[in-house]
């Protein structure tokens, strides 16, 4: 009877062994199943989120040709608002080069005319001493002149000279 029980024992082992190994499998068929119902999920996840990707570089990309224009554009003004910052720049040089030279012609105008004044105020001074000078010379002249009348006095040729008229005839 010992080989019966042995044999019992290993027949009662041998079915809970088969029996764990099919608890087994079957769990497993469960866990793949539901593994591959992740995966196909988390595909399709994947997919769309990959389409999604796809959508936006394309929207992206037509965005990008849009702002082209305005790129260019952009690009555009900023090389005109550097030109005209350079022009700026070049006549404000300009102009303070034309306010220093204005500067100096002022300074020269003022010497030109401090020297007219002061030419003009000569030349009146020495056209009144010339003119006292000349009426000096002409109150001699007719001095003389009357000193000489008055000694010609006595001829007749003399009185014509003087221009003396004979009031004695």
């Amino acid at each position: 009877m010992t080989m019966t029980k042995v044999l019992h024992f290993f027949a009662f082992l041998s079915l809970c062994v088969a029996a764990v190994m099919v608890f087994q499998a079957v769990r497993q068929e469960f866990t793949l199943r539901d593994l591959r119902a992740h995966m196909t999920e988390s595909m399709l996840g994947v997919k769309q989120k990959e389409q999604a990707i796809v959508e936006v570089k394309m929207k992206l990309q037509e965005m990008s040709k849009q702002l082209q224009p305005f790129n260019s554009k952009k690009e555009e003004l900023s090389n005109k608002k550097r030109a005209t910052a350079d022009a700026i720049e070049e006549h404000d040089k300009n102009l303070q080069m034309c306010n220093t030279v204005k500067g100096g012609f002022e300074r020269k105008k003022i010497e030109n005319t401090e020297a007219s004044t002061k030419l003009k105020a000569e030349h009146e001074e020495a056209k009144h001493k010339a003119q006292a000078d000349i009426q000096s010379l002409k109150q001699a002249i007719l001095d003389r002149d009357k000193a000489i009348c008055a000694f010609v006095n006595e001829s007749e040729e003399g009185r014509k000279l003087c221009g003396i008229t004979d009031a004695k005839n």
